[in-house]
């Protein structure tokens, strides 16, 4: 079966589709449009190349130790370099450029789809996600370190972080780098602003619900109680069946069943060694007494069972 779809007059690229499936599946995640924030030097004929060509110069990523390596109290990992005011600006307008370029092909896409355009969205997409993920490894550090300064009751620091780690992600999509100051001051006021939600909506909790919630304690006990209702019976069956001898059972039995399972006055069941000693029996002997003398108690509850 080939890779490509064949059909005529597909509603995604055309007349002709030129997608494989799985292009099919990463073009249905392309959204209907695509914020952007407007940089005068995307109007360029040299962007693209700028960019994204033979001028663009690559930023080197400083090695991350992700999360949850990073303990929440203790010694600090060392501090990583950080980025340039000019490495940053450069990232951000490439990540906006790909936005604004994917955005511009989805509009033409919707008038008139075409399989090449198709093609080039992908390719625009997988750069937009690419740009983003940089931007976000990046500086995954102020995250990390506002959460250790920051200390809210009854919020776990994973709590924290994943709460950041969002405000991080929204507000790369919003800044702006014309406007002339560095990213962290930008995000750090929206990770700032992500903790307090989180420290409200845990304040509000805690005040609606004051107690934990322990699976244990809500669990029912009623097949426990059900379970000890059905022994409490059956143990007193047996003692009247014994008691009036109902199965027709031999002294040495009667007295194996009694001091094996405890339903003398002493309460508490003796082994097969023990109950040998008493009715001078070997324990292999007793274990065969024991078995007939149960088999014939069973067989009279049962019989009492049905007629009920």
């Amino acid at each position: 079966m080939s890779n490509t779809t064949e059909k005529s007059g597909c509603d995604i690229c055309g007349k002709r589709c030129r997608l494989t499936r799985k292009q099919h599946e990463r073009y249905m995640k392309i959204p209907k449009s695509i914020d952007s924030v407007w940089h005068p030097c995307f109007d360029g004929h040299d962007a693209r190349n700028r960019f994204f060509g033979t001028e663009s110069e690559d930023v080197r990523q400083p090695a991350w130790i992700m999360f949850p390596e990073i303990p929440e109290e203790g010694k600090a990992p060392p501090r990583r370099p950080s980025l340039s005011r000019e490495e940053e600006a450069r990232m951000f307008l490439r990540y906006n450029y790909a936005r604004h370029s994917l955005d511009e092909l989805i509009r033409k896409q919707r008038k008139r789809p075409t399989g090449a355009r198709a093609l080039e969205m992908l390719e625009w997409h997988a750069r937009v996600e690419e740009a983003r993920e940089d931007l976000a490894a990046a500086n995954l550090s102020l995250v990390v370190a506002m959460a250790r300064r920051t200390r809210i009751p009854n919020v776990e620091f994973a709590d924290l972080i994943s709460e950041g780690n969002m405000a991080l992600l929204r507000a790369i999509e919003k800044f702006d780098v014309s406007r002339g100051y560095k990213f962290s001051t930008y995000a750090c006021r929206a990770i700032l602003k992500a903790f307090n939600r989180i420290a409200g909506k845990t304040g509000r909790y805690v005040s609606r619900f004051g107690v934990s919630y322990d699976p244990d304690l809500e669990r029912s006990d009623y097949d426990v109680r059900r379970h000890e209702m059905q022994l409490a019976s059956a143990v007193e069956d047996l003692r009247e069946t014994i008691s009036r001898n109902s199965a027709g059972l031999s002294p040495v039995e009667r007295t194996v069943v009694t001091e094996r399972f405890g339903l003398n006055e002493r309460g508490r069941g003796r082994t097969l060694a023990e109950v040998g000693r008493m009715v001078s029996l070997t324990s292999e002997r007793v274990r065969q007494v024991q078995k007939a003398a149960l088999a014939k108690i069973r067989q009279v509850l049962n019989e009492r069972s049905a007629a009920v």
